[in-house]
């Protein structure tokens, strides 16, 4: 069963110093957009609701969101109004409501629940997530007495004294949803900006006579991303999550920091990367699978025992079957290698079923586009493909077959055929050395007509 928690996603924000056309919150993050970690973060709680606040005409966030509603925050006039805009979508909800930030891809699962947790032992009307900051110059300040959330003071306005704290605001909130109508309604603008804050919560919960606290957290996890900088310090935070989460669950990186993944790379026991290899999204690998260095995986599953690479490229749509070796120099797209195939050199492999135990030479190419349309190249099991050949889609090989070296394939090949697509050679003896000589007149003269020029 769902638990009484809603969340409410502040994702209404300009993004202006991004410098981008595409909103902040979808800026690519470990291979999702930002919004997306978010949204997985706070789908661990099993909210019964989650809403999303989005500004006028955010078609592609509303999209993201999707299946769940956003709402219109109609001018961008602070968090408590953006808050505010959520509550249509909350009516009848009675229990907490946890308000994050869509450009905070980085707060945990584990920290909200402890927030939650810590409200609902201490009868909280208000719960933030709080952070000890190495410099906590940039941050509002959580003013504590007596294991009481009493203020939270802008750095701007802070006092000498209120600055030497060093206990931050992350801005993450939890509200009890029976409160927080009347919390958000008498948030008042009386300041510079003419704006309305979500921490003045605090203190008017305070003057209502109701508890406020704060639950300390790991400053790690309180990045948010304004800026493109910030994106790339939050892309290395959370790669540094995900290799930690992998090598724990058993998989060897020889060089972790060069090793990049995707939030969903999902690996099984005893698998070993080595440097300078990069998960695209959508990709699974099984256990014992061996990948070698300066490989690029996309949207594709890796067989048990599978040995990939060094320099292989598998592109999304692709299959590597059990105990398949996928070399140096070979692209799949869209492409199934049945158990215990091999393209250990220097192949291009497109829209390509290939057979258990097939070998596919150097250098051959299936040609899968026409110019207009892309074709399969089906071939069957225990198939020899020579070096340097050329299959040209849509083909069968049956199985058993045997293309001979530099062969280009037009046509169907019968089950244990042997297929030659060569031209026909012809060795003219002893003509080798006036061919030579010829050639170095016919340029010896081109040199001289240039010179005269």
């Amino acid at each position: 069963m769902k638990s009484p928690i809603a969340v409410v996603v502040l994702a209404a924000g300009a993004g202006t110093r991004m410098k981008s056309t595409l909103p902040k919150v979808l800026h690519p993050l470990a291979g999702w957009p930002m919004l997306r970690h978010v949204l997985d973060n706070v789908g661990r709680l099993k909210p019964s609701r989650i809403v999303g606040v989005i500004s006028p005409g955010a078609s592609a966030v509303a999209a993201a969101f999707a299946p769940h509603p956003t709402v219109v925050q109609k001018r961008p006039m602070g968090t408590g109004d953006a808050a505010k805009a959520a509550l249509g979508a909350l009516e009848g909800h009675r229990g907490p409501v946890l308000v994050v930030f869509g450009d905070a891809p980085l707060v945990t699962a584990a920290s909200m629940k402890n927030l939650i947790a810590a409200c609902a032992r201490a009868k909280a009307a208000v719960g933030v997530l709080g952070f000890k900051a190495v410099d906590p110059s940039p941050y509002g300040r959580l003013i504590v007495r007596d294991g009481v959330l009493e203020k939270i003071v802008e750095s701007k306005d802070a006092t000498a004294t209120e600055k030497a704290v060093d206990y931050c605001n992350s801005g993450v909130m939890c509200l009890d949803g029976r409160l927080i109508a009347g919390l958000l309604g008498a948030i008042g603008n009386d300041n510079a900006k003419r704006e309305f804050y979500l921490t003045e919560a605090v203190g008017l919960a305070r003057a209502a006579g109701q508890k406020t606290i704060a639950v300390e957290g790991e400053e790690a996890e309180f990045q948010g991303v304004n800026s493109r900088v910030e994106l790339a310090v939050a892309e290395r935070a959370l790669q540094e999550r995900l290799r930690i989460a992998a090598m724990t669950a058993g998989v060897t990186m020889t060089d972790p920091d060069t090793v990049w993944l995707s939030a969903d790379t999902r690996f099984a026991a005893d698998v070993t990367i080595g440097p300078n290899v990069r998960f695209g999204p959508g990709v699974s690998i099984a256990a014992g699978v061996q990948i070698r260095a300066f490989c690029d995986i996309e949207g594709a599953r890796i067989g048990r025992g599978a040995l990939i690479g060094p320099f292989a490229r598998i592109r999304p749509g692709s299959e590597v079957g059990e105990d398949v070796h996928i070399g140096n120099f070979v692209e799949l797209k869209a492409t199934r290698m049945a158990r215990g195939a091999k393209a250990n050199h220097l192949a291009y492999l497109g829209d390509s079923d290939i057979g258990v135990a097939s070998n596919i030479g150097a250098g051959t190419i299936a040609v899968n586009y026409d110019g207009y349309g892309k074709h399969r190249t089906i071939i069957g099991a225990e198939v020899f493909i020579g070096s340097n050949s050329s299959l040209i889609a849509p083909v069968r090989i049956g199985r058993g077959a045997n293309v001979t070296a530099g062969s280009v394939v037009t046509e169907d090949v019968p089950a244990g055929a042997v297929a030659f697509g060569r031209a026909r050679q012809v060795t003219k003896k002893g003509r080798a050395a006036p061919l030579r000589a010829k050639l170095k007149a016919r340029a010896t003269a081109a040199k001289r007509a240039k010179n005269k020029h």
